[in-house]
Order: C-alpha cells, then sequence, then structure tokens
C-alpha cells in the first residue's frame, strides 16, 4: 500500500508550534521536539500504511510510555478518532468497551513487568485489525470510559472544538505553567487532566511534563527536585503520600495542583505544613474538562474556585450543571445527564452570588432516605474521616448504611462506630464497618463508589452493631 502524506489535524499547531532543540518532556532522559516529531511521524507511516486516516477509529491499551503518547498522536495527525483504554482494566473490563465501542483497530501492548518507571519509554505493541470495528462518529476525535467510581463506566466522546477550547481555558489561568516551566506529572496521561491539562497544555504552553521513576514519596520529591519543577500535578492520593512523608524540602514548587476528586482538608494541611504552599483545586469532568479552579490562593477545601473563561455553569436545586453544545455521550443519550443544552455533574455545590466561588457540598446522589429519614452520606463520610487513625471512608447505602474505612491497625469496629455514635443521630451511624488498610480504588487512584464492587474488593468485612 503505497503510503500518503498524512492529512492536516486539528492540532497541528500543538505539534509543530516549538524549535527542534527545545525540550518536550523529561522522563529517563529529556526528549526534544524534534525527536517527538520524528517519531510520530514515523509511527504515522506506520499506521498509513495499515489503511488508517481519516474517519479510522483507533483504540490504544499500553502502560503509560512514551510508546503511547506517540501513537495518540501519531493517530490523530491521520485524521483517526482515538479511544484510549487504560491497561490496567481487567480482561472483562477491556473486552466491554471494545463491544461497546467497536474500534476498527486495536494498539495494545503488555503491561511493562516489573514495572521500572511511572512513564516508560519504549514498550512493543501489536496491532489488530478488528472486524466488527465502526467508523468514527463525526466531530469527536477523543473517546473515553468515565471512571467507573460509582457504576458501569459511560462511554464520553470529546470534539477537536471541546479539547481545543479546554487548552484555552487552561492558558487563560492564572498561575498554570508556561513556557520553560517543568510540571511533575503525577496524574494518568489517559485521562482528562493528566491528558489535556498536562500533556496536551504543555505542547500548546511550551510547559515541560516531568515523571517521576516510581510512585514513592521519595521518588516524587527526587525527580521534582532534580528537575527544578515549578509545580506539581496530581490526585488526592499522590498528596496524601506526599503530605505522610518527610522526604526534604522542594525549594523550586510555587504550585501544587489536584484534581480527580475532592481533596481531604487533613492533607490539604499536611502538605502545607511540610511544604509550605497549600494544594490548588482544579475541577472537572470527564465530558466537559476542567470547570472550575484557582490556582493564585489554594483556598481550603472544599472551595473549588471560580468557573474558568468560557464555562457557563448553573446551580439548580442546589446541583451544578454545566452548558455543553451537546450530549458528550456515545450510543446512549444519557437523558438523566442531558437535558437541553445542559449537563448534570450530580455535584451538589453553592455558589457565592458575588464572587461565583463554587463551594463542593457532596454527590446528589448522596442523600438517602433510612426509615423516613434523610441522610446524607457525605457527611457520615466527613465524620469517620475525623477520626484520628482513619486516612480514607467510603459510605455507600444499600438498605442499609455500610462504611468503609482505610486506615491503621488501632482501628476497630468496636472503635470506629463508638466515635460514630457520639457524633451522629443513631439512623445515621452505618450498620457495616468494612475496615482495611486503604478503600479499594480504580485504575486512577479514584475511590470507588459502586457497591458491588466494593464487595467484591473489601479486604475485611466487620459489622458493628448498634
Amino acid at each position: 500500500m503505497t503510503v500518503v502524506d498524512p492529512p492536516s489535524w486539528w492540532g497541528e499547531r500543538l505539534l509543530g508550534r516549538w524549535h527542534d532543540d527545545d525540550v518536550w518532556t523529561l522522563a529517563d532522559r529529556a526528549v526534544s521536539y524534534g525527536e517527538l516529531r520524528e517519531r510520530v511521524g514515523l509511527l504515522a507511516a506506520g499506521l498509513a500504511a495499515e489503511g488508517i486516516g481519516r474517519g479510522s477509529t483507533v483504540a490504544l491499551c499500553m502502560p503509560p510510555s512514551l510508546t503511547l503518547l506517540h501513537a495518540m498522536l501519531a493517530a490523530w495527525t491521520r485524521g483517526a478518532q482515538v479511544m484510549l483504554i487504560d491497561v490496567r482494566s481487567t480482561a472483562f473490563e477491556i473486552d466491554r468497551l471494545l463491544r461497546i465501542c467497536e474500534p476498527q483497530f486495536l494498539l495494545s501492548a503488555q503491561p511493562v513487568s516489573p514495572m521500572t518507571r511511572y512513564l516508560v519509554e519504549d514498550v512493543p505493541f501489536t496491532l489488530e485489525r478488528r472486524a466488527t470495528g465502526r467508523p468514527a462518529v463525526p466531530e469527536f476525535c477523543l473517546v473515553q470510559a468515565s471512571s467507573g467510581s460509582t457504576g458501569e463506566p459511560k462511554v464520553i466522546g470529546r470534539s477537536s472544538a471541546s479539547l481545543l477550547a479546554e487548552l484555552d481555558r487552561y492558558a487563560a489561568l492564572e498561575g498554570m505553567p508556561g513556557a520553560g516551566e517543568r510540571v511533575l506529572l503525577l496524574n494518568s496521561v489517559i485521562h482528562t487532566m493528566g491528558l489535556v491539562g498536562g500533556v496536551l497544555h504543555g505542547l500548546n504552553s511550551g510547559a515541560q511534563m516531568v515523571y517521576p521513576s516510581r510512585m514513592r514519596a521519595e521518588s516524587i520529591v527526587e525527580s521534582a527536585r532534580a528537575a527544578e519543577a515549578g509545580a506539581i500535578f496530581g490526585v488526592p492520593v499522590h498528596f496524601a503520600l506526599l503530605a505522610r512523608s518527610a522526604p526534604g524540602p522542594l525549594p523550586s514548587l510555587r504550585l501544587a495542583v489536584s484534581a480527580g476528586e475532592l481533596l481531604p482538608l487533613r492533607v490539604w494541611t499536611r502538605f502545607q505544613e511540610r511544604y509550605g504552599l497549600p494544594i490548588s483545586p482544579v475541577y472537572g469532568t470527564t465530558e466537559t474538562g476542567i470547570i472550575a479552579a484557582d490556582l493564585v490562593t489554594g483556598p481550603e477545601p472544599p472551595v473549588l474556585g471560580r468557573p474558568t473563561a468560557g464555562m457557563e455553569v448553573d446551580v439548580v436545586a442546589g446541583e451544578l450543571r454545566v452548558r455543553t453544545e451537546r450530549t458528550p455521550y456515545l450510543w446512549s443519550d444519557r437523558a438523566d445527564r442531558f437535558d437541553d443544552g445542559w449537563l448534570r455533574t450530580f455535584d451538589r455545590c453553592d455558589r457565592d452570588p458575588v464572587s461565583g466561588v463554587l463551594r463542593y457540598r457532596g454527590r446528589a446522589d448522596s442523600v438517602v432516605a433510612v426509615g423516613g429519614l434523610k441522610v446524607d452520606l457525605t457527611e457520615v463520610e466527613q465524620t469517620l474521616l475525623l477520626h484520628p487513625h482513619v486516612r480514607e471512608a467510603v459510605v455507600v447505602f444499600d438498605g442499609v448504611i455500610e462504611a468503609y474505612v482505610g486506615g491503621d491497625t488501632a482501628l476497630t469496629p468496636a472503635g470506629i462506630s463508638e466515635w460514630c455514635r457520639s457524633r451522629l443521630a443513631d439512623f445515621k451511624i452505618p450498620k457495616v464497618f468494612r475496615l482495611s488498610a486503604s478503600v479499594p480504588r480504580n485504575a486512577n487512584g479514584k475511590v470507588i463508589r459502586d457497591r458491588d464492587t466494593l464487595r467484591m474488593q473489601g479486604e475485611t468485612d466487620a459489622h458493628a452493631h448498634h
């Protein structure tokens, strides 16, 4: 087959705006933009030879690696739609996504074992042409599955216009790292914050992404110090790890940004005490990208900051909604989530009428009825998190209130039950406590809230009677 020149693509300016000898990223070594373009070009030629072009659907299921990023960019330069699958997913989860989405091509690689570093350079992969594959849904260039923290994942499409608009919001966000500044990126590179706020923002702004050797506190700090990183991007579990450790100061650090889920106040406080700066929030969804942030004051949780430039939001009956042109859900209209140009986030928020600042108040689906009485499961979680031996807590409801609690070995069902009894009305106290060293999380480090998945992954089942 003759290799044709790749068609123009929506991100050409991202890949082509920096000089060949400018540093793109730092992993095992510094990688230049010249090398990036060369690797992407070679891989794009290989994809073209396989018949991948405009309107093709290409699924990537690879471990975090430069190869993964090269393949994503190469597929986009060919005009293809890219679907990102987390390689840490189970075989069942991967098969389910492939059956739902039916990509025409699958580029896959086995997880690197043992993991030599967080982001490896090269991984060998295979390219499979799938007989049942379907061409791309018009307008969408990126397909992602939601975290699945509350049940079966949703399949979400992002248009090139949506991604470029999100990059504009990041570029306009005060405090966001710019050209030449180094960012230690701990977020998954296939999920929204790591992909758009990290990898793509780096291409757009010239900020250089740095990857740690391993996800240990000492390795993270060592990588940040060696690179003289001005910022660290991560999720709450990363900052909890750093807040518990004592690996020494980071004199170049001016910004720490947490995304993915609400940061516990205890982690925010301990991190500030240890490193001398607060953790700043970035709030968004897979469907929309970044919605609100505050990278200047580093406000105390649960403050989320102001809506970012160009984001139209509304609070209806206490729940945050976001304006979008069309439903982001593929193969399902999800009428429970998208209606007449507004996306329901299912996040309860307060909005200051003067400043516009959003404050998080929990999930809209966290209020349940127990014996005819309303219980906010978020309140129960926050009460558990105040216990000195509790690090993490997830509270769910299935006829009775159940609490999954991560903490140290001093924690007992009787002790945690007594703690709740002294602080909560009896009908709010969990009837079941499941104790372990940590609560179950999905592949992206986000706390799981689906009851069935929690039960399967829970380590210890201990019942408390009242």
